[in-house]
């Protein structure tokens, strides 16, 4: 039966939460002590990633505040400048104007999206302090080369990496070395508390600062709720933010980690099937990834000389697959365009190609396949 006689009996959707009973118990236990907020949940999530990553982790209430108090704890502020690619959600450039700082949109790699070190080394000025690499779609690009740019010239790395969790780089965990790096875990990222998200560095003036600004700034405020009190005479010495995680995501993410070699291996199944189902088209390239090192949040490929990504969505729509565009980039929006900028043809060049397919553990092998069909059927039309 080929996707012209198949009626869609489902939405197979693009992304989703992936969530049990176990986690649904474990936030009415939580519900059922009457303590919502910062607590002994939040304690032990950031000690079950301390364990997972090797090195200290500290939560926090989203993947944006994530990056924000990063690039912040860094001191980085006002009249400086970070390095990031302009093909990555929008919160990368807004968690970097919040600290005062200036996002500078840098072109990607043609084959993998991911963050062209050669190309941020032009855009460098006296003002630069950090670069931040964004791992798209799980991979990690050439990380060496970016930290040895950013050794060469002094920069922090903040590395952006909601995509990325579980993905390793010569056998460890991102997260488990380098300066800093940032994850979130919101409802669809490969693991999920709802909400929420963590850095993870072993600077300790870091991450004591991030400890203390997730806090609004008051001093040492982590002890004491992690002891279930509240800090009633204190000092505050640095400007903070309400960015603490609560024990409600806590416990849905402490449940999550338990299974994420299981959701971590359907994820890596999953795109390993869709490359190979794909990989012989003459238009449609899958993005250079080995899913063997690599856990993918999202999945997505080329489209060689794709003129309306629209079109295509709606009619895929019509079979019932949901798709989507993984990243309208930065320099184009309106409160990032910068006319002094150097050009971004690579980022030009590949976004309008780009579609994103769907990807979650929840989605069976039949759906990927189908997925497949339709696709190909449709840019064969």
């Amino acid at each position: 039966m080929g996707p012209k006689d198949r009626q869609p009996d489902k939405l197979i959707r693009l992304s989703k939460s992936c969530i049990g009973n176990a986690e649904k118990q474990a936030v009415l236990g939580v519900l059922d002590r009457e303590y919502l907020g910062m607590g002994a949940e939040v304690q032990e999530f950031e000690q079950a990633l301390t364990e997972f990553f090797g090195r200290p982790a500290i939560c926090v209430a989203n993947g944006t505040a994530a990056v924000h108090l990063a690039v912040q704890a860094c001191g980085i502020g006002a009249g400086d400048d970070v390095l990031v690619p302009s093909l990555t959600y929008v919160a990368s450039f807004q968690a970097i104007a919040a600290t005062g700082a200036r996002p500078v949109a840098c072109d990607i790699d043609a084959a993998t999206c991911v963050l062209d070190w050669r190309d941020a080394e032009k855009r460098l000025t006296e003002h630069t302090r950090a670069v931040m690499p964004v791992h798209y779609g799980g991979s990690v690009g050439d990380l060496d080369g970016i930290y040895a740019f950013a050794n060469r010239h002094g920069l922090r790395v903040i590395e952006e990496a909601p995509h990325a969790l579980g993905t390793t780089h010569h056998g460890k965990r991102v997260g488990a070395f380098g300066d800093v790096a940032c994850f979130s875990f919101d409802g669809i990222k490969n693991i999920t508390s709802g909400e929420g998200g963590c850095v993870v560095t072993d600077d300790p003036a870091v991450a004591f600062r991030i400890q203390n600004a997730r806090l609004l700034g008051v001093e040492n405020d982590t002890d004491k709720r992690f002891a279930g009190e509240r800090s009633w005479q204190f000092d505050v010495t640095a400007q903070g933010w309400r960015y603490h995680m609560s024990n409600i995501m806590a416990a849905i993410g402490l449940e999550q980690l338990k299974r994420f070699p299981e959701l971590a291996a359907t994820r890596q199944r999953l795109a390993r099937l869709y490359d190979e189902l794909l990989r012989g088209h003459p238009r449609i390239r899958p993005l250079a990834r080995n899913y063997g090192d690599v856990v993918p949040h999202i999945y997505v490929v080329r489209i060689d000389g794709l003129a309306d990504r629209s079109r295509l969505q709606a009619r895929l729509l019509e079979h019932g697959i949901q798709t989507g565009a993984h990243y309208q980039p930065n320099h184009v929006l309106s409160l990032f365009r910068d006319s002094r900028a150097l050009p971004l043809p690579i980022t030009d060049a590949v976004f309008p190609e780009l579609l994103t397919l769907p990807l979650h553990p929840d989605l069976s092998e039949q759906d990927v396949e189908f997925v497949c069909q339709c696709l190909q059927a449709r840019l064969n039309d």
